[in-house]
């Protein structure tokens, strides 16, 4: 189905299953939840910290390092790159606190919960949703390496402003220790490990072809592992204060629907080819839910509403954005032909080669 593979192809129904084994779990097993949450790796639940970890791990396995600084040269790639901090931090912050208070404005836990998500732009799960929807790995590498040191200096003062000032929620104090181990956690090791691999091994000719897609296929079952974590752990919550939960949901699946399409439309107007527009769409649309449950749980308690609001939002960004990966790999047989790209000083063949006009 649109270039994907019979387990991608499948991957909804395992999601769904997933998703819904977990509230069963959680629900209806004694005290699954304080047994996943027991131990903790950066006030993360320990389980759902080792599956990133291990999700991340062969999608920077992929990544060719040894053509990053070749595929930057250009100023298109210098203009894309411009165009998503943009969009990251300037417009998504800003949709998310409309929506918020669009939709939200008589539960001020909750809407606070739903603007750290807003403001934490994504260092993960991207790279994943832009392998599935056959984006190019290495802009999406750099975007998200660039985003990674922004969010450290950035999050902080946006997240009080967008909270306190503009949302009129409780004053707190957000510490940066908590902002720069979430990057140094799920961006830094991963990283690390990935770019050792590749540069290690990358010379010999079983490492593309028999390494990576034997590695890769560990991405997709930590995903499903940690679906049903994730639901497992909040089962009670979600069945408990469903009316809430759902209300939650609506300012999320706005704002994933409003920046993903706004940036395809975007790129595809400004014909920016699929491989780019990919990256664009996914990071824009992502975030870094692993920081804003840390926050959350820092700030208000592991028990407080905007910990839970939080919680949602990746309980509806991962079935979100794997429905738009289908979404834009059917845009691309509609939209998109092997002769649009017309920058002068980019054009990706489809060996990954990359030439220069």
């Amino acid at each position: 189905m649109w270039g994907l593979s019979l387990i991608d192809t499948l991957l909804p129904v395992w999601i769904i299953a997933c998703m819904v084994g977990g509230v069963l779990i959680g629900y209806y097993v004694p005290n699954v939840e304080s047994v996943l949450d027991a131990a903790k790796f950066a006030d993360v639940s320990l389980p759902i910290a080792i599956g990133l970890l291990v999700m991340m791990y062969p999608v920077f396995c992929r990544i060719k390092y040894e053509e990053l600084g070749a595929l930057f040269q250009g100023q298109f790639m210098k203009n894309q790159i411009a165009f998503s901090l943009v969009v990251n931090w300037v417009f998504a912050p800003l949709l998310m606190v409309a929506l918020a208070w669009m939709t939200l404005p008589d539960l001020p836990d909750y809407r606070s919960g739903v603007i750290l998500v807003g403001v934490a732009r994504c260092i993960a799960m991207v790279l994943i949703w832009n392998q599935l929807a056959d984006g190019n790995q290495e802009f999406c590498a750099v975007t998200v390496a660039v985003n990674s040191v922004l969010q450290i200096v950035l999050y902080g003062p946006l997240a009080y402003f967008y909270v306190v000032i503009v949302g009129q929620g409780t004053s707190f104090h957000i510490d940066m220790w908590i902002i720069f181990r979430s990057v140094l956690i799920y961006m830094g090791i991963p990283l690390a490990a990935g770019f050792l691999t590749r540069m290690s091994l990358h010379r010999f000719k079983w490492y593309n072809k028999t390494f990576v897609p034997a590695v890769g296929k560990l991405s997709l079952l930590a995903l499903c592992y940690v679906i049903v974590v994730m639901f497992a752990l909040q089962g009670h919550e979600i069945v408990g204060d469903i009316g809430n939960v759902l209300r939650t949901a609506i300012p999320l699946i706005l704002y994933f629907l409003l920046v993903f399409f706004g940036v395809l439309v975007w790129c595809v107007v400004r014909k920016v080819p699929y491989e780019i527009t990919v990256p664009q769409c996914f990071t824009a649309a992502s975030n870094n839910f692993e920081l804003a449950i840390a926050v959350a749980v820092g700030t208000y308690g592991v028990k407080s509403k905007e910990a839970l609001a939080a919680t949602i939002g990746p309980l509806i960004e991962v079935p979100m954005l794997l429905l738009l990966v289908y979404v834009i790999k059917y845009v691309r047989g509609r939209w998109y032909t092997s002769q649009q790209t017309d920058q002068s000083d980019f054009e990706m063949k489809d060996d990954g080669v990359i030439e220069r006009g």
